[in-house]
């Protein structure tokens, strides 16, 4: 269906899955439907490059079987795996959160931060955002001291030390913008955005909008 955005979830958290979607469907417009699916093996969080490689092959064969009957995929991972081997491969436009919510924090030239909660990603970051051409915006990646899956499991300290993160990421680095980097970290996001005097971006939010202006989808 042309009117039908796929939301990819690269891990096999259906209860990710479901929390994305929630937050994704109030973000898309009205006009446009949304279905999701979620990876069939590999980690139920993506905390390393190893898992995030281990998600190409999922978010492919999910996005090829579906491409036909969508009129657009977004690829629900911060690390965006498969975004170019899927849009190398289908007919219809595919939106990585990564890519999408940086390109939003940097937009009108400000300079942007990452709050995230998986150091062992911090270099994919770095990378990710050398391939966007935003390095020389980039003011860095804050990450808490703690285990990504313990801070998972316990969203009210999540939130505090992700908010500690953001609030270095403005206030030490200079950021005017902060991505929450992180699809399992849209919640925290939706729950931080607003408390700081700079955009606070969530991934799955800002893909979403990237959808809707793809598609031409007008915003109730």
């Amino acid at each position: 269906m042309p009117g039908t955005v796929l939301l990819i979830n690269p891990n096999t958290s259906a209860a990710t899955t479901a929390m994305m979607h929630a937050l994704a469907r109030a973000a898309l417009p009205p006009a446009l439907a949304l279905r999701s699916a979620t990876a069939a093996r590999g980690a139920s969080m993506i905390t390393s490059d190893a898992e995030l490689a281990t998600a190409v092959d999922e978010v492919l064969a999910i996005g090829m079987r579906e491409a036909g009957d969508v009129g657009a995929i977004v690829v629900a991972a911060f690390g965006d795996p498969a975004l170019a081997q899927l849009r190398a491969r289908v007919a219809v436009p595919v939106v990585g959160i990564g890519e999408a919510s940086m390109q939003e924090a940097a937009a009108g030239g400000r300079r942007f931060g990452v709050a995230t909660t998986t150091p062992a990603l911090a270099d994919a970051i770095a990378l990710a955002v050398a391939r966007l051409g935003l390095a020389a915006q980039f003011s860095g990646t804050r990450i808490p001291a703690d285990d990504p899956l313990r801070l998972a499991a316990d969203p009210g300290l999540q939130d505090r030390l992700l908010g500690e993160a953001v609030r270095a990421c403005i206030e030490a680095d200079g950021a005017q913008a902060v991505v929450i980097g992180g699809g399992p970290l849209a919640q925290s996001a939706a729950r931080l955005a607003g408390q700081f005097g700079v955009p606070v971006v969530s991934p799955v939010a800002a893909a979403m909008r990237r959808v809707a202006a793809l598609l031409q989808a007008p915003v109730a």
